[in-house]
């Protein structure tokens, strides 16, 4: 080979395509990016880092024949900011591994979609990809992780086990839209061939809560905090084990997402509780809150209350047209 030939295939030229890409992201934190061994990065004075990590498995989260690549990108880092977002965080860096099967990492049409759906977001919230890794996959699956490093003020940090009883229950947005959204991907995935970001796809392209959970946590508005990503009734169950406590949520509260109106009552109902993907932020205030109508622009809506946990009652009950029903957990779950 001569020694002036642009290589053009293979790791080298997928990570050289990612770094050139990602040269015009510096974080005000990130002291060395991609390049080096390992990330440096600064500290804000009196914070802590946050850390989380999530996988996006393709046949699980995502399928080429259905998803364009803008957004698998997008929903890769989405993912990851939500879990920051539920802790009042703020993002700092984030890292991309992938394992790849030879024919995706050699395409680089679908390639740039990728990176230009996880890179427009990133702009978004001013996150630098700071570093990663790459691997031939051992299938014909694409499989990515992501992680978040994030910061909130020393001992602020939003959690799970925070809420009290007598506490409100409230959410951000809307719930449902990513099901239903994904209901219809399946039906017609040409429909949404060119989707954009900047559109209501609540499944394609998620909006994380950063500026809420932020906003949140400065005016000290929640007491705990999880984001929306298996389900309303699986994220609220998590949010009420951590605290030791039970929860009681109404019906007729509950806001659905106008594209849950197309699946009829019982599916409509079933996507605001168990969709999941909605990375909606749900969390418990003190009674004595005032809390406002929308936070940063997004709606807030009281949606039931935290009670004391009894052995003999259920964790979760849920009232509907004047009757008391348990609420069981039927969101995402793996391996079972």
């Amino acid at each position: 080979m001569a020694k002036n030939k642009k290589i053009t295939t293979g790791e080298l030229a997928l990570i050289a395509r990612v770094q050139s890409r990602v040269a015009s992201l510096s974080g005000s934190h990130l002291r060395l990016g991609i390049g080096d061994d390992c990330a440096i990065l600064r500290p804000p004075a009196g914070q802590e880092l946050l850390v989380t990590t999530d996988f996006s498995l393709e046949g699980r989260h995502f399928r080429r024949a259905w998803h364009t690549p803008q957004s698998v990108g997008h929903r890769v880092l989405a993912r990851g900011l939500s879990d920051i977002a539920a802790m009042g965080g703020h993002p700092l860096a984030a890292f991309l591994s992938l394992a790849l099967p030879k024919a995706v990492a050699n395409d680089a049409r679908w390639m740039d979609g990728f990176l230009e759906g996880l890179l427009a977001l990133a702009a978004e919230v001013n996150v630098p990809l700071a570093g990663g890794d790459t691997a031939e996959a051992p299938g014909d699956d694409v499989l990515a992780d992501i992680v978040l490093v994030g910061s909130a003020p020393t001992g602020r940090a939003l959690t799970r086990s925070s809420a009290q009883p007598s506490d409100a229950i409230y959410c951000t947005g809307a719930l449902g839209g990513a099901a239903a959204e994904l209901a219809a991907l399946g039906k017609s995935p040409a429909r949404f061939r060119h989707s954009k970001a900047s559109g209501d796809h609540p499944h394609l392209f998620p909006q994380p809560r950063l500026a809420v959970g932020a906003a949140l946590l400065r005016r000290k508005l929640a007491a705990a905090c999880i984001d929306v990503s298996d389900g309303l009734s699986t994220d609220l169950s998590h949010l009420c084990e951590a605290s030791g406590a039970a929860a009681e949520l109404d019906a007729a509260l509950l806001p659905a997402h106008p594209l849950t109106a197309k699946l009829g009552p019982a599916k409509q109902m079933a996507a605001v509780l168990h969709g999941g993907e909605d990375y909606e932020l749900l969390f418990t205030a003190h009674p004595m809150v005032k809390m406002p109508r929308a936070v940063c622009g997004v709606p807030i809506t009281r949606i039931g209350r935290i009670v004391p946990f009894r052995k003999s009652r259920p964790r979760m009950t849920i009232v509907a047209e004047g009757t008391r029903f348990e609420l069981q957990p039927h969101g995402w779950e793996h391996l079972i």
